[in-house]
């Protein structure tokens, strides 16, 4: 599998490193196979959904999450979204929401004055001073540096807003020289304690975030639609927009850089999948019977392990996303149909013995606990109804039902439910599939 990783892994790495162990150990050959091909699979599957599954769980972030008001955030950020338009689209939009200008300052209330308190008259917008040519050279401004009649400021702000009050600083001029510094995208993993839930409008007041613009919320693997009042938790995935030097200095105080890579951290992964495969192969016997979790559920658990410490620490341990992908779509599908495969005998003469009686209850089996879930959430919990289908579509682990939920909503909301039933449903999804196969069987 991680042959096909081109670009993220050169070579069968990770399955090599699997095999290297388990050729040590004194199981049969067929054995071997089937964990060189499974752990794998099952580490990296419970990696990306550890960070949300254990974090959900923290007494200070699982109840507080508990208590929002889904209707009410629901209103408001549907709301939002229907007036900014689709950001997430794979091409460019000729509007850009965020610009930068250059403009002479002639107004005599806005000559003598800090760049921090000009930048604070707004209300409605974050608004900033990037640079100043000041007779000919161009200074970096502070919060304390005074504008004098004269200068030529860029201000970065929203579009509409320059559009709409641009001419009240003064005669908008065409200073390429003045406009032409780095802007960055960067993403960046909360990790530092003294932000975690704190709001994003109280982090945008805090000075570190000066000049800085969030572009984009990614919350365990998915994009979420945010509010000023959304507060951000330990391992959330901040893509930050502005000028170079300030998206940097956020990136400090907010926790890690994580800039982009195609390299994989095969120490880290290796080391989790070996240990993995030994925690699967110990055997505990209660009451006299025999209980293990297998290598594939020792994996399970230490993918679970080895994803919250790569949040907490995201230093170490990188895979980066089109491997991860490779694993959670590609590899998931092989593995349970390789557990499928094994299964058919089983499950052809079954079917001869049961008839098309099978066929209707595993059609039951699929559709009643959704159904329910449903009902229940709707009419019980009072949940906004693209929630619930958000949560289910995360339960079902169907990545697809969530797109088609957001397209028919026109909407982000149904990604608030689905991530943490996502991370709970592909662990019993994985864990659950060998167990009932060999009940079965």
């Amino acid at each position: 599998m991680a042959g096909l990783l081109a670009g993220a892994f050169t070579e069968s790495t990770v399955i090599g490193t699997a095999s290297d162990a388990i050729g040590r150990l004194a199981i049969s050959a067929a054995d071997k196979t089937s964990l060189t091909n499974n752990i794998p699979v099952a580490y990296a599957v419970t990696y990306l959904v550890g960070t949300g599954f254990i974090v959900w769980f923290l007494p200070n972030v699982g109840p507080k999450l508990m208590r929002i008001n889904l209707k009410e955030e629901a209103r408001k950020l549907q709301a939002k979204i229907s007036g900014s338009g689709n950001e997430e689209s794979e091409t460019l939009s000729a509007f850009q929401r965020l610009a930068v200008r250059a403009y002479r300052v002639n107004r005599l209330d806005l000559i003598n004055r800090s760049v921090g308190e000009l930048e604070s008259r707004p209300r409605e917008a974050r608004v900033f001073i990037s640079r100043i040519r000041r007779e000919g050279k161009i200074i970096e401004p502070k919060p304390d540096t005074v504008v004098r009649e004269g200068d030529i400021v860029a201000v970065l702000t929203r579009s509409e807003l320059l559009m709409a009050r641009g001419a009240e600083i003064g005669t908008e001029v065409n200073d390429k020289e003045l406009l032409d510094f780095p802007i960055e995208f960067l993403d960046v993993v909360i990790t530092n304690k003294s932000v975690v839930g704190k709001s994003i409008a109280e982090l945008a007041a805090i000075e570190f975030a000066r000049g800085v613009f969030l572009k984009k919320l990614t919350r365990t693997g998915q994009a979420m639609p945010f509010l000023p009042e959304t507060r951000v938790e330990r391992g959330d995935l901040l893509t930050l927009f502005g000028a170079e030097s300030d998206v940097e200095r956020a990136a400090k105080n907010l926790g890690y850089a994580d800039h982009k890579t195609v390299m994989t951290d095969m120490i880290f992964v290796g080391i989790g999948i070996f240990l993995g495969g030994l925690v699967g192969l110990l055997t505990v016997v209660v009451a006299g019977l025999p209980l293990t979790l297998t290598a594939s559920g020792g994996a399970l658990i230490m993918g679970l392990v080895f994803g919250w410490l790569r949040a907490v620490h995201p230093t170490f341990g990188r895979i980066p996303e089109p491997a991860m992908w490779v694993f959670d779509t590609v590899g998931l599908t092989v593995f349970m149909a390789c557990v499928g495969l094994a299964a058919g005998p089983s499950f052809f003469s079954g079917l001869q013995k049961s008839g098309i009686s099978l066929v209707l209850v595993g059609l039951v089996i699929a559709v009643l606990p959704h159904t329910v879930a449903i009902l229940f959430g709707r009419y019980v919990l009072k949940m906004n109804p693209v929630i619930v289908l958000g949560a289910c579509s995360g339960a079902g682990t169907i990545t697809a039902a969530l797109r088609a939920i957001q397209e028919e909503a026109q909407s982000e909301l149904p990604a608030l439910g689905y991530t943490v039933p996502y991370a709970i449903g592909n662990i019993v999804l994985t864990a659950w599939g060998p167990v009932l196969v060999a009940m079965m069987s």
